[in-house]
């Protein structure tokens, strides 16, 4: 029977080995980690990473005598991007794993944030203690206000503290300056908030994710490139005549009358734009990994329903509202739009499940007769 080797790990989520020190990770071994462990000493002596590397190699040693089977690495993630970070976790920690052949694993971490990678980990390897490293010292107001000037020198934090500070100031220094003082309370107040919305709804991870597969489109030479810059171009054009459309149609009693005019202008173009992205997407699949492209061959009717469905409701809510004058369509008209556009969409979304299965099925008959080629 095969004996069990432990890992101690350490983590450094945001990777301040790469961002100060110019060590790229992972790390693997005691030479190696305390030679990481010196460098961003000297780099940055007041990071408190450097305490929870040299408690992962003090962790290691202990073990050592013990007369266990160690061994000792430090995974790191990404200064800027956190989701990127935790992938390089992860894939770090598959190579670590299949070099040390390792069992069961200890974590070092030197606080709470590191600690989010924990579910990332026991996906893959047992973890049977976590030690979180905090150092002592003596606060006061002096080293408070230190502490927060090198947080506000961090570019993380920098960006997500003092940009959306100094554009509220700057919009509302514009709007005295234009004698405009209520309306500028309302831009800072608006700002601040969809700030505030994008960062709880993650809407901000959501955009980092779309650059990150542009960005591995354009390198890797791929249609969806082209496909996602004509769908965020029609996106742009879209929300320009939902804002045409809301101030065309606009009513004080109801927000939700307000949002419907926004979607009656808006929502044909932002359709178009779904229906452009997913078709590159079907195409990239169909001529790199044509196996799956049961899996996407749905998205373009899915996308289509919802638009078809979302215009109707919009065209009947707004025909028939009372506080609206000037709309087009009449209320009878309104009402055969909403019927017929959720009878098209339920008919298109079927077509999308029915031609998904059949593809499925289809690849699956096919798939015994490859392998018998071979």
């Amino acid at each position: 029977m095969a004996k069990e080797r432990t890992l101690v790990l350490c983590v450094d989520r945001d990777d301040d080995l790469g961002f100060k020190a110019k060590i790229d990770g992972p790390i693997v071994g005691r030479e190696a980690c305390l030679h990481a462990a010196t460098s961003l000493a000297l780099a940055d002596p007041e990071d408190s990473d450097v305490n929870a590397i040299f408690e992962t190699i003090k962790l290691h040693d202990e073990l050592i005598e013990r007369g266990e089977e160690v061994a000792v690495a430090v995974i790191c993630g990404n200064h800027m991007n956190l989701l990127e970070g935790d992938r390089r976790v992860a894939s770090s920690l598959d190579a670590i794993l299949s070099a040390t052949g390792s069992t069961s694993c200890i974590i070092v971490t030197d606080g709470a944030e590191d600690e989010y990678v924990l579910p990332i980990i026991q996906s893959r390897v047992p973890v049977s203690s976590v030690r979180r490293v905090v150092v002592n010292q003596m606060p006061n107001l002096e080293g408070t206000y230190y502490i927060l000037r090198r947080l506000l020198d961090d570019p993380k934090v920098s960006k997500i503290v003092l940009v959306p500070v100094g554009l509220a100031m700057l919009l509302y220094a514009v709007g005295y300056l234009l004698g405009y003082p209520e309306g500028a309370t309302i831009v800072v107040v608006g700002v601040i908030g969809t700030y505030l919305l994008f960062k709880g709804i993650g809407i901000d991870e959501i955009f980092g994710y779309l650059i990150t597969s542009l960005k591995a489109s354009l390198h890797g030479g791929r249609f969806t490139f082209v496909s996602y810059i004509a769908a965020i171009l029609l996106s742009i054009v879209g929300v320009i005549l939902g804002l045409i459309s809301l101030l065309e149609y606009y009513s004080p009693f109801g927000i939700v009358i307000q949002m419907l005019a926004f979607i009656y202008g808006a929502v044909a173009w932002f359709t178009a734009a779904g229906l452009v992205a997913s078709v590159g997407k079907i195409i990239d699949i169909y001529l790199n990994e044509r196996g799956a492209i049961q899996r996407v061959v749905a998205l373009p009717f899915f996308i289509l329903a919802i638009g078809a469905i979302a215009y109707g409701a919009s065209v009947y809510i707004l025909s028939i509202s009372s506080e609206i004058s000037g709309f087009p369509i009449t209320s009878t008209s309104g009402a055969l739009y909403i019927v017929f556009a959720i009878i098209g969409g339920l008919l298109c979304a079927f077509f999308g499940v029915y031609l998904q299965s059949f593809l499925g099925r289809w690849v699956g008959e096919r798939e015994p007769i490859a392998n018998r080629s071979h």
